[in-house]
């Protein structure tokens, strides 16, 4: 699978109304406006004819005709009715658009507050209730008024952070680029001088932080890049790790980007995709438990091999 099923299952239920509101839209130009591959487009077009309404007939299920160029919804499952919120419902959307609103990195801040004001004039009581709701950022995304500081004075940094793939902490220089929210996690986007190249720093991972006096110049090649489809962008240069897992891991198929998954005669399943290095993968492997089997590369296996040796020699160390 591309995407995790939850980031999936909100582009679905966005897909519908989306295409309702535009007959015969060429699948290419709305695959380039709502972010995603026209391979993925299909793909999820396909899985929006088996979805419905209870009874799941012909005249339940939702319908379209989808041809090599264009896609117009026929029928929509009732998806297109206007949404009716109740005072409970209208309060919580009223302070989570409050908190988005102050949430780092947000690239349209003024469209959510637009919206906000819209929803505040058209819910009365239940507005007036979410002005006496407090909400805060989580204690992890302290580093955030130091990095906007930064951005703004266009001054560079030094950090200590924890690589988790490594399990290390390394002390560098970056040069801020912006902040950013992507699944719950807030990250700084800087060129790294260490490693000259561009990097996301999970803002929880950062151990320290200092503001330096010399000015952040970030060299004409440093880009930001495009999260939408996940942090993760795999390419041909990273290693394609095969595992075997039995059912207990099928999970990883959901929260993973997968390149191939094959289902095997004794209920297993074989899973290849690509990993970051084989440092994260033998860390993601041994995670697994006894539920998973590395079938390549053969480095990795040897490497899984090692680790469960010495992790068992230690445990007869310590019981002798």
């Amino acid at each position: 699978m591309s995407v995790s099923a939850p980031s999936r299952l909100a582009r679905l239920l966005n897909l519908v109304p989306y295409l309702q509101t535009r007959p015969g839209i060429r699948v290419v130009e709305a695959a380039a406006e709502l972010g995603v591959t026209e391979a993925q487009l299909r793909d999820d077009l396909t899985l929006l004819w088996m979805c419905g309404l209870p009874g799941y007939g012909p005249g339940d299920l939702i319908d379209m005709s989808l041809d090599e160029e264009t896609v117009t919804i026929t029928f929509g499952a009732e998806l297109n009715r206007p949404l009716r919120l109740n005072s409970d419902e209208a309060l919580a959307l009223i302070v989570a658009l409050r908190l988005l609103a102050e949430t780092p990195g947000l690239r349209d801040v003024d469209a959510v507050r637009r919206a906000l004001a819209k929803l505040e004039s058209a819910c009365g009581d239940a507005a007036d209730a979410a002005t006496r709701v407090e909400v805060s950022l989580r204690a992890a995304d302290g580093w955030v008024p130091q990095i906007r500081n930064a951005l703004r004075r266009q001054k560079a940094l030094r950090i200590t952070y924890y690589t988790a793939g490594r399990d290390a902490s390394s002390e560098r220089v970056v040069d801020p680029m912006r902040l950013l929210v992507v699944d719950d996690f807030t990250y700084l986007e800087a060129w790294c001088r260490r490693a000259e190249g561009m990097r996301r720093f999970r803002l929880d991972r950062i151990d320290a932080l200092a503001e330096l006096e010399e000015a952040s110049a970030p060299p004409p090649q440093a880009r930001t890049s495009d999260v939408r489809l996940g942090l993760f962008q795999p390419s041909d240069e990273q290693p394609v790790v095969t595992v075997r897992i039995g059912r207990d891991s099928r999970w990883i198929t959901e929260y993973y980007r997968c390149e191939d998954v094959r289902a095997e005669s004794d209920g297993r399943w074989l899973v290849s995709l690509r990993a970051a290095n084989l440092d994260w993968a033998a860390r993601f492997v041994l995670g697994l438990g006894a539920d998973a089997q590395v079938v390549a590369p053969a480095a990795l296996a040897e490497r899984v091999a090692g680790d469960v040796r010495a992790a068992l020699a230690a445990y007869d160390e310590a019981d002798g």
